[in-house]
């Protein structure tokens, strides 16, 4: 029988299939039938750091900076006059699914200042949470504000809630960064456990009848794997941190490749939200068939079999990889 468990953030999981940051998450009978279907931790919807700020100063409006960004793969910046999932519930949701479900609760935090972030972090860990995920996120417009400043930002932050709390931390990462492998290393070192890559930003579109911008949610495929793929498999062995992929999970086949690059575990949302909690026992039951099919005896054999490190081509996955497909097409064309 296979071994599917593995290790991420410290907490000993039964498998690598783990629900990412959804509305799914706001319903415990609907935790409780992620649970029930094998999935074997949950990442919870995200406190924005926009609510903290709505709670702590009494404000009338949300404020509307990085509004063009949003985690839970379902739909946009809620109204924060109007929202019940405000900072208190969140922290009383914890509480709820911990006594409701075993399977380990992953909290999620998302903004980038550090405010109210600290002192939150510090009542997520009180709730119970087994572990805390920062979805940080900034759009920068100013001209005047640098790269080398944005970045320090996230790594102060990094550092100042690691050092307030005990439970593990991630860090959801977006791909933006000029040097990825640098500023992973800054955001270990700095005292994250795990990086989770990559968020997936949803950008906006215009009505041209309206004359407005409007939200456009496409939900991921299995083809929007690639690009954190690539990135795991290149990071894989270099960090001392576990590594998570997020965005184009869907399929068995896309699990496999997954722990191949190097992923601890693999997070899922949009196939969860298309076809209902109970479609984690199917693609579960394909992942372990395909190991015992290939003669595996468990995930942690696998895991980053094919990292950047484990390849026999290692450059496959830089620059003469992007040659080879551009010369692949002139082949095609020619």
């Amino acid at each position: 029988m296979v071994d599917l468990r593995t290790k991420y953030l410290g907490l000993q999981l039964r498998n690598p299939l783990v629900a990412s940051a959804s509305p799914l998450s706001k319903n415990a009978d609907t935790v409780c039938q992620l649970e029930d279907a094998g999935v074997s931790a949950v990442v919870m919807y995200s406190l924005f750091e926009e609510q903290i700020q709505n709670e702590t100063r009494a404000l009338d409006h949300y404020l509307t900076q990085g509004t063009e960004s949003f985690a839970e793969a379902l739909s946009y910046f809620p109204d924060l006059g109007n929202t019940k999932y405000g900072p208190q519930e969140y922290l009383n949701h914890i509480r709820k699914l911990k006594e409701t479900v075993e399977i380990p609760i992953i909290a999620s935090l998302n903004g980038v200042s550090e405010g109210g972030w600290v002192e939150y972090a510090k009542l997520i860990q009180q709730a119970g949470a087994d572990a805390l995920e920062l979805n940080i996120y900034f759009l920068p417009t100013d001209p005047a504000v640098t790269s080398q400043q944005l970045e320090q930002s996230y790594v102060d932050l990094v550092k100042k809630v690691k050092q307030n709390i005990k439970i593990p931390l991630s860090v959801k990462l977006s791909p933006n960064f000029t040097a990825l492998p640098n500023m992973a290393k800054r955001l270990v070192d700095a005292g994250a456990e795990g990086l989770v890559l990559f968020n997936r930003f949803y950008q906006p579109d215009l009505d041209i009848e309206s004359k407005t911008v409007k939200p456009d949610l496409n939900f991921s495929n299995s083809s929007h794997l690639r690009m954190p793929l690539r990135w795991v498999a290149i990071l894989y062995g270099r960090l001392q941190a576990d590594l998570a992929i997020t965005g184009g999970v869907h399929t068995a086949s896309d699990m496999v490749k997954s722990v191949m690059a190097g992923a601890s575990v693999s997070m899922l949302a949009a196939v969860l939200i298309e076809h209902g909690p109970q479609i984690a026992g199917s693609i579960l039951q394909q992942f372990e068939r395909w190991l015992n099919d290939h003669e595996y005896v468990s995930v942690e054999q696998m895991l980053g079999s094919m990292s950047q490190q484990s390849v026999a081509e290692p450059a496959a996955y830089e620059r003469a990889n992007y040659m080879k497909v551009l010369q692949s097409l002139d082949n095609h064309i020619l």
